[in-house]
């Protein structure tokens, strides 16, 4: 094997690599969010997570992005940890599936069939009909779908490049030596552990093996302790994206590896048994690519039927390895879990991302409430409770100041990512609503400190100011009420009855400020108490504007548009169903 030879098993290491990446990226995007859904909603029962696992695998073709999938989903508190045990089981048995692909390399016949199934074979076709979907095509999903045939084709071709740049590798008597030296069962695991975490994909490294037995010079007793050291080393990924990560979080990692550590553990040991006591001459003959993926698959299968009756062990395993850390108040930053190593599988930095939004949302909603029923409470003898609101307020928007900080840098890195339609859609969503719920923070804060001064300065509004204000606060208590509830729950049809009560409310304050001023001319009321109700009213204003923002996104996200504008003048003068819902709200709230 000469140095032209290694140069062109590097590029078609770099081809496999990249056809693997391109296509394991676009099988994600082409599911989207739907995986997440499903891990949701199919954990409760063992055996449906067991083949929820496989079956996602071998979709996303990669055991790393699921258990980082898992990692996410735990950390962000959608899964509990014991719902993740049976779906890593899956994962290990779906990872598999690539070995049996590439091991269709191996076939020899004569038949057309036959021939046909061969990856080297068939591969050119997808390549083909995936261009002709890249160029033609205009739909995302086709385009996607075109670029999986491609990527595996690179793959493929990757495959074949390594299989002829190590053919001369069977006559190398440095080759056979080096060999010789890893029939040691432990060197054979370390080797194949070493290789799986620096590459980080445990197909990857099958398939390196399997172009290295079509020479012929692999025994079945020495891939073996290999293929148990690759299923080691593919758990670094999981472990590396549960860095930063809450306890449970990292306790996925650490099960993934306990898992194929105590496999390895029982079923080196039987291997070792077996070959130095009863020494079965099969162990000597040259494995095959398939012979590769059959060993692949016992062994992971051999694994999960001996742990999975005794999983829960497992959780306590995790936890006396990850134990829990001594009671304290998160931080914001804590809470706020965006680990960048997340981006690798987009749908689980998103559904991240939308929790974190949620949670935004939340703190809003509250911190306004807690705003105007300070407002509503105000006594001249009460100042030390509105001093305890206020404090409370005031953290809360450095909170959301934090969120929509973090939020907004991690949401610009992902929109580079990969993403299906759908879950583009979601991004620019949560990138147009973090500055409204931020906004609202700061419009509570205004509002508490006005209460604030009206207390301290003993000010009093009259009977009818009062009033008023009264009406316009339960209007804004409902439209709150209404563009959290639609937005949280992504409720479309909630979030239309937003723009007619932000049009009531608009037209309340405007009824106000009127009032106002006349009772001013009259001498009903200081200039200085006219001031506080103004700031009042316009905070009023504002925080409607912000809802009325909320819901037109989560509106214009089902419709893949985001011009808020004309949205808003169409539905305004030629929606019968808006003036229906106007007029239901003015006679709610007039005074």
């Amino acid at each position: 094997m000469d140095i032209f030879s290694v140069i062109s098993f590097l590029g078609g290491l770099t081809f496999f690599l990249f056809g693997m990446n391109v296509m394991s990226d676009n099988l994600e995007k082409l599911a989207g969010s739907k995986l997440e859904s499903l891990l949701q909603r199919m954990t409760a029962n063992p055996w449906r997570g067991l083949l929820l696992g496989t079956a996602i695998t071998m979709a996303i073709q990669s055991s790393s992005a699921t258990t980082v999938m898992l990692v996410g989903l735990v950390n962000s508190g959608i899964m509990q940890l014991s719902q993740t045990l049976e779906v890593i089981f899956g994962a290990n048995i779906g990872t598999t599936i690539t070995s049996w692909i590439f091991g269709l390399a191996g076939l020899e016949s004569d038949t057309f069939l036959v021939k046909m199934m061969k990856p080297a074979n068939f591969a050119p076709i997808l390549a083909f009909i995936g261009i002709i979907l890249r160029m033609v095509c205009k739909s995302d999903r086709k385009q996607t779908t075109g670029t999986i045939f491609i990527g595996f084709a690179v793959l493929i071709s990757g495959m074949s490049l390594m299989s002829d740049a190590v053919e001369p590798l069977a006559e190398s008597e440095l080759f056979m030596n080096i060999l010789v030296k890893f029939k040691n069962p432990l060197l054979g695991l370390l080797l194949g552990t070493a290789i799986t975490a620096i590459i980080q994909s445990s197909s990857a490294s099958v398939g390196i093996l399997q172009a290295l037995a079509l020479t012929g010079s692999i025994s079945v007793g020495l891939s073996i302790p290999i293929i148990m050291g690759q299923n080691i080393g593919t758990c670094i990924t999981a472990l590396l994206s549960s860095i930063g990560a809450n306890t449970k979080a990292k306790r996925v990692g650490i099960i993934h590896l306990t898992i194929n550590l105590l496999g390895t553990a029982v079923w080196l040991t039987v291997f070792c048994l077996i070959k130095y006591l009863v020494s079965p001459a099969i162990l000597d003959e040259p494995v095959t690519a398939f012979g590769i993926a059959l060993i692949h698959t016992i062994f992971n299968f051999a694994t999960t039927l001996i742990l999975m009756p005794v999983r829960k062990i497992l959780i306590v395993i995790a936890e006396k390895v990850i134990p829990e850390k001594e009671v304290h108040t998160e931080t914001t930053e804590e809470i706020l879990f965006l680990d960048e190593r997340l981006l690798i599988t987009p749908t689980s930095a998103l559904t991240a991302c939308d929790n974190a939004t949620n949670r935004m949302a939340e703190l809003s909603h509250a911190s306004v409430d807690l705003a105007i029923s300070t407002l509503g409470t105000i006594e001249t003898d009460n100042t030390a409770d509105i001093a305890v609101d206020l404090d409370i307020i005031k953290n809360t928007e450095d909170e959301t100041d934090v969120f929509e900080d973090k939020l907004g840098t991690y949401l610009v890195k992902l929109s580079a990512q990969a993403l299906s339609e759908a879950d583009a859609q979601v991004v620019t969503k949560l990138l147009h609503v973090i500055g409204d719920f931020e906004r609202l923070g700061d419009h509570a804060l205004n509002l508490a400190k006005a209460a604030k001064e009206i207390s301290e300065k003993r000010m009093s509004f009259t009977p009818d100011a009062t009033a008023e204000l009264k009406n316009v606060s339960a209007a804004l208590d409902e439209i709150l009420e209404n563009t959290m509830n639609a937005y949280i729950n992504d409720d479309p049809v909630l979030a239309a009855e937003v723009e007619p009560l932000e049009q009531v409310i608009d037209r309340l304050i405007a009824s106000i400020r009127t009032g106002h001023i006349a009772r001013l001319q009259r001498g009903q009321c200081t200039i200085e108490a006219g001031f506080v109700l103004s700031d009042i009213l316009t905070n009023y204003e504002r925080i409607s504007d912000h809802c009325s923002n909320i819901a037109v996104a989560v509106i214009e996200a089902k419709h893949s548009s985001f011009d808020t504008h004309k949205y808003l003048n169409e539905m305004k003068y030629s929606d019968a169903d808006f003036k229906k819902k106007y007029a239901a709200y003015a006679e709610k709230y007039s005074v």
